[in-house]
């Protein structure tokens, strides 16, 4: 049963090149947020490692990890220790060739609540990530927990209301984004204010499109990129909650490391659904062609 209102608590950091202290200092993370009160932690996508995806090397397939594996027994120990519903965003491999950016989500009890592999898969520069993973195969499933339904997607996932609409109409109950993404250090001031508010504009509409509230987690800091091709990422925080109409319940700065804990009313889905039903007013039956690449003339 969910529960009227949830204390969620994001973790925005910056990586290092170590795995190691990168677990070691989530793990912390986790705990200050566990004991200022956060019952659900969400963790920034890939937070075991840098954002390797700004190049395209064969070694960096070692990182990834089995599931069960490795990762998946110290985060199903921490959310087991403090109680807490846990998402975390891991590096897969499924088999030898096959691998897949991956959320699991623990449950209070350290089990394995559900997961669900990133299905929208970017390939641009400082962003390579088809090189490195799979698209999905496991559509846009939530995840039922103790708390609530959880509709967890990954980064680019988020510039897709289909994603989040189907998500919603399947029973969730709040949208979840682990996230990596910044600027390019080459783009102007202008673009990387219009790139941002983009950013958030977009996850505020899905709050607003679906009643249901938003929470997205960015890493911060810069990573460079390896190659030289690019002149690496500044990634740019600003990790938010959003409410039912899209209101900002809790921001994170651009440029700095923060754990927060905010408070969400769940019950006021309710309300909120009641004075704008957009689920009572679509239009399914005039829908059709949404499956479509493009409509073409030939096509109307």
């Amino acid at each position: 049963m969910t529960k009227s209102c949830i204390s969620v608590g994001l973790i925005q950091q910056a990586n290092s090149h170590s795995v190691q202290n990168n677990i070691e200092k989530t793990c912390k993370n986790i705990q200050e947020c566990a004991q200022n009160g956060a019952q659900l932690v969400v963790l920034q996508e890939l937070h075991n490692s840098l954002y390797f995806c700004q190049s395209q090397d064969a070694n960096v397939f070692d990182l990834a990890e089995t599931i069960p594996g490795p990762s998946t027994k110290i985060y199903s120990d921490v959310a087991k220790k403090h109680g807490i519903v846990l998402v975390t965003s891991l590096f897969e491999k499924r088999t030898a060739g096959i691998y897949h950016n991956t959320a699991v989500v623990f449950d209070t009890d350290g089990s394995i609540a559900g997961m669900y592999r990133k299905m929208h898969i970017p390939d641009d520069p400082a962003y390579y990530e088809k090189f490195y993973f799979t698209p999905g195969d496991m559509g846009f499933t939530p995840i039922k927990t103790s708390l609530g339904t959880l509709g967890v997607l990954i980064c680019w996932d988020q510039w897709f209301p289909e994603a989040a609409r189907l998500m919603a109409l399947q029973g969730a109950e709040i949208l979840i984004y682990p996230t990596a993404i910044g600027w390019e250090s080459t783009d102007d001031d202008a673009e990387k204010t219009r790139q941002r508010n983009a950013w958030i504009i977009s996850q505020q509409a899905h709050a607003v499109a679906n009643g249901i509230p938003v929470i997205a987690v960015n890493r911060c800091g810069f990573e460079e990129d390896s190659t030289g091709v690019t002149q690496g990422i500044e990634f740019w925080g600003s990790s938010f909650v959003a409410g039912q109409q899209g209101e900002i319940l809790c921001e994170l700065p651009t440029d700095k490391e923060k754990n927060a804990v905010a408070t969400i009313t769940m019950s006021r889905t309710e309300s909120v659904r009641r004075i704008w039903p957009y689920f009572r007013d679509r239009r399914i039956d005039a829908y059709q062609n949404i499956t479509k690449r493009f409509i073409d003339s030939t096509d109307k």
